[in-house]
């Protein structure tokens, strides 16, 4: 999977959100970036109807970050926000509900 993320399908949501809570507990780098494809493309997308899982969902990723450790060649969450924020920072209806 790790091998294969910049394939996920983020408009999976049902699918992809399922998978990522039965993963965080073992494998939460994979449920990482589950949840980073949905978030992706909630904002690539501009579908402001899913903001609020979208900032659900960034903050998951902020949660499990700690228990990732080694994100390998994926960026940690820090560097993962800051690329969201500099690419949609206009997107004040989901940073405000991301808590920024």
């Amino acid at each position: 999977m790790l091998s294969r993320a910049a394939e996920l399908d983020g408009n999976a949501y049902d699918t992809l959100g399922a998978a990522a809570e039965m993963l965080d507990a073992k494998h939460p780098l994979a449920a990482t970036l589950l949840r980073r494809a949905m978030i992706e493309d909630t904002l690539d997308g501009g579908k402001s109807k899913r903001y609020r899982h979208a900032a659900r969902h960034l903050s998951d990723c902020a949660s499990a970050a700690p228990q990732v450790g080694d994100f390998g060649g994926f960026p940690d969450h820090a560097a993962f926000a800051a690329q969201l924020k500099k690419r949609h920072g206009r997107k004040y209806g989901f940073w405000q509900l991301a808590g920024d």
